[in-house]
């Protein structure tokens, strides 16, 4: 009998996506990869969107890549409009 995908899958893993809950314990600043987790998307994509100058996110520059400051991420997951700056 084939199973439900659905229903086989567990809820958490390392490809789960975490909640807002989750990323709110996360450390100041997190990796691209890991904040394309939250995000829903994938590190490639986010890496390109801050290449482009237009990331969702705000980042900082760390040596040769970016790392993203995890307070603007749970400001874009709770729906919060971004301040002025």
């Amino acid at each position: 009998m084939p199973r439900n995908r659905l229903t086989t899958v567990p809820a958490t893993g390392p490809k789960s996506r975490p909640t807002l809950a989750d990323v709110r314990m996360w450390p100041a600043t997190v990796s691209l990869p890991k904040a394309a987790s939250a995000l829903g998307c994938s590190s490639r994509h986010l890496q390109q969107r801050v290449k482009q100058g237009d990331s969702p996110v705000k980042t900082i520059p760390f040596g040769t890549r970016y790392v993203v400051i995890t307070a603007d991420l749970i400001r874009l997951l709770s729906g919060e409009e971004r301040g002025a700056a």
